[in-house]
């Protein structure tokens, strides 16, 4: 799905999904390489881009942030890439490419994902940004599905408080009004599967209740070219969450 009609829908409902947008030999690669990682450098990287769902004993590795700067491979899926000229065609401008994170949640103790809007944290003007998340296992109700409300990038963003969840520290304070769960959809993925939404779209993941499956993922996130950041109250933001 691109072109026209891939466009008009994105603008309506603030997301897509892209069902076998990356091959079974481009999914291998990826995992290859985040095995190598976690298996072998994650002590490279610098305790603050990553994380774990059992913070105190260091358990159920839940993300690695900036993997672009850790490893080539990973910049250049972000870089140059279907990922980033399906960004601009999206946002109808050039793009910057910002971030490349791994998100996991593990069995039985993954947490699930507060409903929130990414925009919230990126603080720009205007809010010109898109967010992918490729799916590298089987993904459904069982083990954390992600789920967006239809048209909530046109409403601008709600009012955020403090969510209590490591890794995702803010949700929206009044979510689930009728508007909120009537055009909610929850949607299964397969391996190689990737999802698409607006930097506004509403969105958040269940728990991962299965005792066997994990729920891997990766995300990148693209700016368009005019957003810019209010780096002043970024710095603000980001000084009182390490607090």
């Amino acid at each position: 799905m691109k072109g026209s009609y891939c466009i008009e829908q994105f603008n309506k409902e603030g997301y897509l999904n892209f069902s076998e947008f990356l091959s079974s030999s481009e999914i291998h690669s990826i995992q290859g390489k985040l095995n190598e990682i976690v298996a072998d450098r994650l002590h490279e990287i610098p305790s603050k881009h990553y994380k774990f769902e059992d913070a105190e004993n260091k358990q159920g590795l839940k993300m690695i942030q900036d993997l672009q700067i850790y490893d080539p491979f990973f910049e250049k899926i972000l870089s140059n890439s279907k990922f980033s000229a399906l960004a601009e065609e999206l946002l109808g401008e050039p793009v910057v490419g910002k971030t490349v994170e791994f998100f996991n949640k593990p069995a039985k103790i993954g947490k699930a994902t507060p409903p929130h809007q990414d925009g919230y944290y990126f603080m720009l003007t205007p809010m010109s940004a898109v967010t992918f998340w490729i799916a590298l296992e089987k993904v459904d109700n069982e083990n954390g599905w992600v789920s967006y409300v239809k048209g909530s990038h046109l409403n601008g963003i709600r009012a955020h408080g403090k969510s209590g969840t490591i890794g995702f520290s803010q949700e929206i304070v009044d979510f689930g009004t009728p508007s909120d769960l009537e055009n909610e959809e929850f949607i299964a993925t397969n391996p190689g599967d990737v999802l698409v939404h607006h930097a506004l779209t509403i969105h958040r993941a269940a728990a991962n209740t299965s005792i066997n499956r994990s729920r891997k993922a990766l995300g990148l996130i693209y700016f368009g070219e005019s957003a810019k950041e209010d780096l002043v109250a970024k710095k603000a933001y980001i000084a009182a969450l390490n607090k």
